[in-house]
């Protein structure tokens, strides 16, 4: 079951994902991500969070029908760890987060740090990129024109046996070990394929 997490942060344009939207099983807003979510016009299923950053605590209001989880401030995880906690409860299985960029970068390096547990996204939208958890053995493949900007970087325990075509330097061959990284690929234009070998691998594309 896919779910939809939404976040405080710089989000993506609705469009970007308004063809996905009616597939999302489930909604939750965490904190701000009311926001994005009366932006986008979407009542969330579960709204989650210690609402220190919503534009107006009093938004909740206005979704009645929705679960609210209201949190006290100090607290150990994250809006945004309290939302993946709450939509894999409900039987998500895979879970798409929008939202989270810009701002702070102890932020932004805490919703990176998700990727290393086996509680996580399996996709990351912000305004200006889209993220993709690509597992183990996995591939990935999308259309892109020439000289658009992909970035790869193992999660910690590193990464070998990758491939992949449309990409100006090939992954091919290469060892990646914890804190190596393929930084500002650039496409040839079409069809894009990547292989992940060995470790999992964030494939990041600037939008």
């Amino acid at each position: 079951m896919e779910a939809l997490l939404l976040c405080g942060g710089d989000a993506p344009p609705r469009q970007r994902l308004a063809s996905r939207l009616e597939g999302f099983a489930l909604v939750c807003a965490a904190d701000s991500g009311l926001d994005v979510a009366k932006a986008w016009g979407i009542v969330p299923d579960i709204i989650v969070g210690d609402m220190d950053s919503v534009s107006d605590p009093a938004l909740v209001l206005e979704y009645p029908s929705s679960e609210l989880l209201v949190l006290p401030g100090d607290k150990d995880e994250s809006d945004t760890e309290l939302g993946l906690i709450a939509l894999a409860r409900r039987g998500a299985s895979r879970i798409v987060l929008a939202g989270g960029g810009g701002g702070r970068l102890d932020h932004l390096l805490a919703i990176r740090a998700l990727f290393e547990r086996t509680l996580r996204p399996a996709e990351w939208h912000t305004a200006g990129e889209i993220v993709i958890l690509l597992p183990s053995g996995g591939q990935l493949e999308f259309m892109a024109a020439p000289g658009a900007t992909v970035s790869v970087f193992p999660l910690a325990a590193g990464a070998s046996g990758m491939s992949s075509e449309g990409l100006v330097w090939n992954l091919e061959g290469l060892r990646w070990g914890a804190g190596d990284f393929g930084l500002s690929n650039r496409t040839v234009g079409g069809r894009v394929r990547l292989r992940a070998g060995e470790g999992d691998l964030l494939v990041v594309r600037l939008t």
